[in-house]
């Protein structure tokens, strides 16, 4: 059977062996950042800011959970120039369940070279007037 290579590990048979690493996000640390959003009607087109992400970070995934289902608004994350880099515009209507997101694109992009502000985009309808969605996204580094 034929056996093919990751980009990560591609050189890890060669003479001298290339080791895999941290700064594409193999065997790099992880690390959290939370955001917790108090949702008060929040309009269609509206932006959440929930963090900016230092340089050099990785995306690795998030996890949504609400105590009210969201209802026909859309939420997408990501930055200004890409509203769904990380998570497409979608429904979410899950209470009290944490839901794992992420898009092909979010997770095999480079680590970024600035700070990036991270948005929540809301979409076709107003958020619910009260209740709270907290937002985990987990970054890679090297260190």
């Amino acid at each position: 059977m034929a056996q093919t290579y990751s980009v990560e590990c591609a050189g890890i048979d060669f003479v001298p062996s290339v080791k895999p690493s941290a700064i594409s996000a193999f065997h790099a640390r992880l690390r959290r950042f939370r955001a917790t959003v108090n949702l008060a009607s929040q309009a269609s087109g509206d932006t959440v800011v929930l963090g900016d992400i230092p340089a050099g970070f990785v995306f690795a995934g998030g996890e949504m959970v609400a105590s009210v289902s969201l209802g026909t608004a859309t939420a997408a994350i990501g930055n200004a120039s890409s509203a769904g880099k990380y998570r497409a515009a979608a429904v979410f209507t899950a209470v009290d369940t944490p839901t794992p997101f992420g898009t092909t694109a979010g997770f095999s992009g480079a680590a970024s070279t600035a700070t990036e502000r991270v948005i929540l985009t809301v979409g076709t309808a107003a958020l619910p007037a009260s209740g709270t969605l907290v937002v985990d996204m987990y970054f890679s580094h090297p260190n």
